[in-house]
């Protein structure tokens, strides 16, 4: 093959050669380490040989039957159905579509049976196919059609999550009589680069790779590494690249051609990470190099590719999938967490929008975490279903890195030590969740503090249109239900029974009704403070503080000044979301801005008002984004100390306009959850002593399990909770004294009653 940088090929060919295997072993090590930390990615996956037959003759393919020994020529529908289904039933959520390439441009019994079908190609088939597997089930097509053009693609791209296309090599020898792709017009090396461009041009997630040992060089090797290199440099789209070691098999012109030894097999899969850089996924499949998992990973595999508890590896049936319970243990003991990842890799599974079609992207961006990897649990924010258990607490090979940012807590962490820790996965999380532990005990004890309080949320009618809200009554009338306005009255009287019901707080906030004013809040605290004289008013989001100060044409600290003298006492966190303008731009465009819920803040403690903090999180946001949100708030409570606590909130999804419109994911897994919890206590330290954990987001046995992830606050009882449940929340509207105490007494701590600004109550009432 001619190339178009020989100097290029000749000057890794000499780079290579002069390191020993063990040097190049552990640059890449290194490489794959910083980029992918522990996680070790899978695809559990079922095989679907929609048809046995195929154009070409690889002389070392067991796959490719001849009519005679094919039996039917396609499986029907009804036949991938039952495969697909059987697949889903064993938690598959990738249905692998492989097939032999053009065999109606051999076979008149396949042209017969694709006409029966219905269809003028096997690729038409396959698109039927892949479209009922998509509708009919859960599972995210991955075709191997072969070689495909322009508009084979676009045909293809709208019922399949990613396609596939091994390179094999660049060598035209292979080619050649003798060879072993002489006779397959579909292995010359320009066709299979071409329709790697195509893809690329289609915008189509792909996987492509090597097979090594089939007569070809390491500069033939190398030749193609750049190949596939240079093709994603111009598109973005190569997912992954696998490094696939040749196995001799019976009844082939190649049963007794030697098989690569495992050096040469990691030399080239080390020579992959090199070449291809930090960030690519590298795959070798763990059946066909059962004894060298271990070192196939040092040498800078990060995926195992596809593993089916269901079906065989039909192109290498002699091989049989390891099972994942004894993959999961051989990855751990390499050091490293075994992760499942769907079809589409996860740095595309981020960007849906941008790489897969609507049906197919709505499926992807509902199933997975920020890391674009699927949550595989059934937990969610608010729901009913009972969490997961929690990792153990261990190291993997970068346990050192997250226990040298651990020792830093204190001092401040910069975005990317924040964003290691919320990476932190397996044995690590339980690290990160232990030493975040350590640190309340430090900190604040072991009580676990709440306050009584009610929740009065005067109004739901808002004229913003934050895409998570379920509470407010907007324009979206059939996701939110009837609208109401409690008039002051009403306020007053919910705050005085309150009172006599022995809360210490109101908490007050509501939407941002076209009526209301500056003058509207300061009557609603005059209204509860007469009511009920003795009680705590926490009271107006940021958002709402910005909308009274704007229509009364003041600056946010003499309208802050009034609403302290009339009678306001803290401030919530709330409107905060998260901090992060490119996120603030999908959720909430026209809310206010970071720098102005941060101005608010500083100018409510400037005059005296404290405030919470908060986080709103699980949606369109990236781990980059919370680690900037974090730091925001410490910057700001490093500037005034304003801050009484933190308090994470995850995202309930269930009926929030933008969920409900295929445009959020479906809220953070029960790990992010928890990490939310621990890196904002580690985060935070020396700066905010309360981490507070959400009942109404995370359910009793969620609050045990953050209980030990260094929270020490469970807020309020809530009387009358509205905003979760509107969302779909299934935790109820009030969370007693009594199942206080019985909660912490069940994480093996004591419960206390608290006042707002976290000072002792001195006698215990039951609310």
């Amino acid at each position: 093959m001619r190339i178009e940088d020989v100097d290029s090929a000749v000057s890794w060919a000499k780079a290579l050669g002069r390191e020993p295997l063990g040097a190049l072993l552990d640059q890449a090590e290194a490489m794959t380490l910083a980029s992918f930390g522990a996680t070790v990615t899978y695809s559990r996956k079922v095989f679907i040989p929609l048809t046995h037959l195929c154009r070409d003759v690889c002389h070392y393919c067991t796959f490719a039957k001849a009519p005679r020994n094919a039996g039917s020529p396609y499986l029907s529908i009804d036949e991938v159905l039952k495969i697909a289904r059987a697949g889903e039933a064993a938690g598959c959520r990738e249905a692998l579509f492989t097939l032999g390439d053009r065999p109606e441009d051999r076979y008149a019994v396949a042209r017969t049976a694709l006409e029966v079908l219905g269809h003028g190609s096997t690729l038409r088939y396959l698109r039927e196919a892949a479209a009922a597997v998509l509708v009919e089930t859960n599972l995210l097509p991955h075709l191997n059609p072969g070689i495909m053009g322009d508009a084979d693609l676009a045909m293809l791209r709208p019922v399949a999550a990613s396609m596939g296309l091994m390179l094999e090599s660049t060598s035209d020898r292979l080619c050649a009589k003798g060879g072993p792709h002489h006779g397959s017009p579909d292995k010359v090396p320009a066709v299979r680069l071409e329709a790697i461009e195509a893809a690329g041009r289609a915008r189509v997630p792909f996987t492509t790779g090597l097979l090594i040992g089939i007569g070809e060089t390491r500069m033939e090797r190398i030749e193609a590494l750049l190949a596939i290199r240079d093709a994603h440099a111009r598109h973005g789209h190569v997912q992954e690249v696998i490094v696939q070691n040749f196995r001799a098999k019976p009844d082939t012109r190649m049963a007794d051609h030697a098989e690569p030894p495992l050096e040469e097999h990691l030399w080239t899969i080390a020579a992959a990470r090199l070449i291809l850089g930090p960030e690519m996924t590298i795959q070798a499949p763990p059946n066909l190099q059962p004894d060298g998992l271990a070192a196939l990973m040092r040498a800078g595999v990060n995926d195992w590719g596809g593993v089916s508890p269901v079906t065989p590896d039909h192109v290498n049936p002699e091989a049989p999938w390891p099972h994942l319970m004894a993959l999961a243990a051989a990855t751990a003991a390499a050091g490293r967490v075994l992760t499942e990842r769907l079809a589409v890799g996860p740095a595309y599974a981020k960007e849906p929008e941008r790489w897969l079609e609507p049906e197919v992207a709505l499926k992807v961006r509902r199933a997975v975490d920020a890391r674009g990897l699927p949550i595989v649990e059934r937990w969610r924010a608010g729901a009913g279903e009972a969490p997961p258990v929690l990792p153990l607490v261990g190291r993997t090979l970068i346990g050192g890195r997250i226990d040298e940012i651990i020792a830093k807590a204190g001092e401040g962490l910069d975005d990317s030590e924040i964003i290691t820790l919320f990476e932190a996965a397996g044995p690590d999380a339980g690290r990160v969740m232990e030493a975040a532990d350590t640190l309340r005990h430090e900190a604040v004890g072991d009580a676990i503090t709440y306050v009584i309080n009610r929740n009065i949320n005067y109004t739901n009618i808002c004229s913003y249109r934050c895409g998570f809200c379920a509470f407010s009554k907007g324009t979206a009338k059939a996701l939110r239900g009837p609208a109401y306005k409690l008039d002051l009255e009403e306020v007053g009287r919910r705050a005085a029974e309150a009172h006599a019901r022995g809360a210490t707080e109101v908490c007050l906030q509501g939407g941002i009704h076209p009526d209301y004013d500056g003058h509207t809040y300061l009557s609603i605290v005059r209204t509860v403070r007469d009511a009920a004289p003795g009680i705590h008013v926490h009271a107006f989001s940021p958002l709402e503080i910005a909308h009274g100060a704007s229509t009364l044409g003041m600056e946010l600290e003499p309208y802050l000044a009034m609403l302290k003298e009339a009678g306001l006492s803290t401030l919530p966190g709330t409107a905060a979301e998260v901090l992060h303008e490119e996120v603030r731009a999908i959720i909430c465009p026209d809310k206010v801005s970071t720098d102005e819920w941060v101005a608010v803040m500083r100018a409510a403690h400037r005059v005296g008002l404290k405030s919470t903090a908060t986080i709103m999180f699980g949606h369109v946001d990236e781990y980059r984004h919370w680690a900037r949100h974090l730091n925001v708030v410490r910057g700001l409570q490093e500037e005034t100390g304003g801050f009484t606590e933190f308090v994470p909130l995850p995202f309930v999804h269930m009926e929030a306009p933008m969920w409900r419109k295929g445009k959020a994911r479906s809220g953070p897994s029960f790990r992010e959850a928890l990490l939310m919890q621990a890196v904002a206590r580690i985060a935070l330290h020396g700066a905010i002593g309360n981490i507070q954990a959400s009942w109404v987001k995370l359910g009793e046995q969620g609050v045990i399990a953050a209980l030990g992830a260094g929270v020490n606050d469970l807020g309020g009882v809530l009387m009358d909770e509205s905003i979760t449940r509107a969302a779909g929340g299934a935790h109820g509207q009030c969370f007693d004294v009594e199942r206080m105490h019985r909660t912490a007494e069940t994480a093996g701590r004591y419960a206390r009653q608290r006042t707002t600004l976290y000072g002792s109550v001195e006698q215990e009432v039951a609310a």
